[in-house]
């Protein structure tokens, strides 16, 4: 049965906004779904949904009205809202008329499963959650195997990334880990990594992706960490012409990630 919320003051209502707060996610093991598109891919990822807030005056396309029904089956608790309180549990300004609470995710290096001569990012201590968000979206989008945030700065489940992922941040080949287990887990698997750096020598195009590679970037502000200086690390660069010594990451994982897969798609080695 869905109940209806129609007063600010709701304790449901007031736990929601608490989770705006990434100490609060993390205390209660929860974080915040907004927008249809992001909802129905959490629900294709397996996020268990726990709770469940619909605007029906907000409703308005097909998107919208099937994540609707999607959590509604989906979701422990499910409860229609005014407007009002809509906005306010709401991001930024897109408003679908539908918002979820879920459990964290918790997945971890051990679960991901790879094919042969994988392509693996990681990202390093990367800050702002709109640059984690749109590198996993690029990532997505050039066909990438898994994805590992290492040494996390910020919310894998901050909202800012969530919707800049596109929901992408859902899939089951994103995973978080250390650095220490991340450099360990390649050393176990084979698999090279091709570090970004801007004052590698080698350009990116000269690097080899076809025999399976991890792509490693980190943050803007601090680079990567010495951990990628070491035997089994390559260092490679992006050409830069201008004043700037260096791209926004996630520009620089866009060209990375179709750098590899256009070799890959080239060479029978490469072939999926």
């Amino acid at each position: 049965m869905i109940q209806h919320i129609s007063s600010r003051h709701n304790p449901r209502v007031k736990e929601a906004l608490r989770l705006r707060d990434a100490r609060c996610r993390r205390q209660a093991g929860r974080f915040v779904i907004d927008g249809a598109r992001e909802v129905l891919r959490a629900i294709a990822g397996d996020v268990e949904i726990l709770e469940a807030f619909l605007c029906e005056p907000l409703l308005g396309g097909d998107e919208a009205r099937r994540a609707a029904d999607e959590l509604a089956a989906h979701a422990g608790v499910a409860q229609t809202v005014t407007v009002e309180i809509f906005d306010k549990l709401s991001y930024g300004n897109r408003a679908d008329g539908v918002l979820a609470v879920a459990r964290t995710p918790t997945r971890s290096l051990a679960q991901l499963s790879l094919p042969p001569a994988p392509l693996v990012a990681v990202i390093e201590g990367i800050e702002k959650p709109g640059n984690v968000g749109a590198v996993l979206r690029s990532a997505d989008g050039a066909g990438l195997d898994a994805v590992v945030v290492a040494d996390p700065r910020t919310d894998l489940f901050n909202p800012n990334a969530i919707r800049a992922s596109l929901g992408t941040v859902f899939r089951a080949n994103v995973c978080t880990a250390t650095t220490e287990e991340t450099v360990a887990w390649l050393k176990r698997l084979d698999v090279p990594a091709l570090a970004a750096r801007p004052d590698a020598e080698r350009l990116y195009t000269a690097a080899d992706f076809r025999q399976g590679a991890a792509i490693v970037l980190g943050s803007e502000a601090q680079g990567l960490s010495a951990r990628w200086s070491g035997p089994g690390v390559a260092g490679i660069r992006l050409p830069m012409h201008g004043v700037a010594d260096s791209l926004n990451v996630s520009a620089a994982a866009a060209v990375l990630f179709y750098e590899a897969q256009r070799q890959r798609s080239q060479s029978p080695r490469g072939a999926r």
